[in-house]
């Protein structure tokens, strides 16, 4: 991406089973999306992943750029990954996230369309 070298304290492996629900922390701080009604009727938990699906066209670029754009501030770091999307289609989320100071506090993770 051409932001130079990234400098790490720790390494793990890339590859790990994820820690079982019962020990994992609990989710108990609410994370704000912006969006009222997801925010009322679905609400999502700070450390908590969240899959957003649906069929094409319907907003869910926007729904998770939203989000993520509402989080500044707020001592989160955000994790966006594309998996499938178009590499442009990807490159206008990232474009955006930078123009809005964003990609200060996310990470995004992408295999585009067109990777083999």
């Amino acid at each position: 991406d051409g932001r130079g070298k990234i400098s790490a304290s720790e390494s793990r492996l890339i590859e790990s089973p994820a820690p079982g629900i019962i020990s994992r922390r609990s989710v108990y701080e609410p994370l704000q999306t912006g969006l009222i009604a997801i925010d009322s009727m679905i609400p999502i938990g700070r450390g908590q992943r969240e899959l957003i699906i649906g069929d094409r066209q319907t907003g869910k670029t926007a729904v998770a750029t939203d989000t993520i754009l509402n989080q500044q501030g707020q001592n989160v770091i955000c994790v966006y990954v594309a998996i499938g999307q178009k590499a442009s289609s990807v490159a206008q989320v990232v474009t955006s996230l930078q123009e809005r100071g964003a990609m200060e506090y996310t990470i995004v993770v992408a295999e585009t369309a067109d990777s083999p």
